[in-house]
């Protein structure tokens, strides 16, 4: 699988020369097969460090490689995955509080939805 499509990549590009901003996460990349769960909002311009919030057993904001990201092997042949569905307006902020509450970058995903559907007006 192509981790970062072109608009992807321009799109976190575009967040990098913005750096310290509060981006809203433009990809999730996950194991699809264990732990593993990576939410990116920035790209620098060298074109492999992300920025945004990682959990490997415990969620934290940082910098992660594209590259590192993509030479992972799984059993059965398999790599690092990017959620093609993933979609959010909330800001990395929201979901590493989230995250920190709830333990996991994928417990936070079920607190993160009901915000943002209470932010849409919903009951």
């Amino acid at each position: 699988m192509i981790l970062l499509t072109d608009e992807l990549r321009e799109r976190l590009l575009a967040n990098g020369r913005d750096p310290g901003a509060d981006h809203v996460p433009v990809v999730k990349f996950f194991n699809p097969l264990g732990a593993g769960v990576w939410l990116a909002a920035e790209l620098h311009p060298d074109g492999d460090i992300l920025y945004g919030l990682a959990d490997l057993g415990f969620p934290e904001i940082g910098s992660f490689s594209l590259e590192e990201l993509a030479s992972v092997r799984l059993p059965f042949d398999m790599g690092i995955e990017r959620d093609i569905l993933f979609a959010t307006d909330l800001p990395l902020s929201v979901w590493a509080e989230a995250a920190g509450q709830a333990g996991s970058i994928r417990a936070a995903e079920r607190i993160v939805a009901s915000i943002a559907h209470t932010r849409r007006g919903g009951s």
